[in-house]
């Protein structure tokens, strides 16, 4: 029982942080093209790393 309370609070803690992390991008000027181009260096990284096995 005392594990769901946990992860109430942990899920209810998730989501305040989501909530303020998505209101702190809309009052940002932020560089989409230089976000989807580190999520694309880190997605291949780790695509490469599977296929590869190196790393």
């Amino acid at each position: 029982m005392i594990g769901f309370v946990f992860l109430g609070l942990l899920v209810l803690v998730v989501w305040v942080l989501g909530i303020a992390a998505w209101r702190w991008t809309l009052n940002r000027e932020i560089d989409w093209r230089g976000v989807a181009f580190a999520a694309g260096f880190v997605a291949l990284a780790f695509w490469l790393r599977d296929l590869t096995g190196m790393g």
